[in-house]
């Protein structure tokens, strides 16, 4: 990230609601230890596609900058491939939808595609203690949309309820502190919160002021001087 602006209130908010949901997975794992399997060395969620909210982007990006240089690059290579093989299945699925595939079926379909990771390394995550919301509920019973799904690794048995963590609400809570951000930092697209990209792309695109929106500081000057100026406001109250 090449930003030079602090994001660490917005990060510190999603690092706190990170902590919430590692203590759903946790207590759910303490009370179904046989079904949950998750475990060292279990790579399923690593091979998952699926989206992140702009707040996740922003963090995991800043995350992979301070990583070693040569790693780095590494990292970069994958995602590059990742990302390609990314968009061919999303271009498929979007083309799906364009012929009135239901929703369900298409969440259904996403679920069965695999990507790697580009952050698996030697069957290890680089960046596990940041790693997004999706990867830190995977092994659990979860709500998407009107269905409960689970990774096939688990224990846990079809037909039998169990408790399921609604993703729809928690993707809201970070839609909603992207929102917070994306005012925090001025930026002057008012849809970038809505925006979501996959891992491979949080990783491979540069966040410039340019990228966000934001304005530069000769921008922000002249902004607050106009606003600030009595005359103009005259002006501007006299043509109303």
């Amino acid at each position: 990230m090449s930003v030079n602006i602090d994001m660490s209130p917005y990060f510190s908010k999603y690092e706190q609601l990170m902590q919430i949901v590692d203590n759903i997975f946790n207590k759910m794992k303490k009370d179904f230890n046989n079904e949950v399997n998750c475990d060292n060395g279990c790579t399923d969620c690593c091979y998952a596609l699926f989206d992140l909210t702009l707040v996740e982007a922003l963090y995991l990006n800043q995350k992979f900058q301070e990583l070693d240089q040569d790693l780095k690059y590494r990292i970069l290579v994958e995602a590059d491939k990742t990302d390609r093989k990314t968009y061919k299945i999303k271009k498929k699925l979007f083309k799906s939808q364009q012929q009135g595939a239901p929703e369900d079926e298409l969440l259904k379909t996403a679920a069965t595609e695999k990507v790697r990771c580009p952050l698996l390394d030697s069957d290890k995550c680089v960046l596990y203690p940041h790693r997004p919301l999706t990867c830190r509920l995977y092994g659990l019973p979860l709500k998407v949309g009107d269905a409960a799904v689970t990774c096939s690794m688990s224990g846990f048995e079809p037909g039998v309820q169990y408790p399921t963590v609604s993703m729809q609400k928690l993707h809201i809570q970070l839609v909603n502190l992207s929102h917070e951000l994306s005012l925090g930092i001025r930026s002057r697209y008012p849809e970038l919160y809505t925006v979501l990209v996959p891992v491979s792309m949080a990783l491979l695109t540069e966040y410039s002021h340019e990228y966000l929106g934001i304005p530069t500081r000769e921008q922000q000057e002249d902004l607050e001087g106009k606003q600030e100026d009595p005359s103009r406001q005259w002006v501007l109250g006299n043509k109303e």
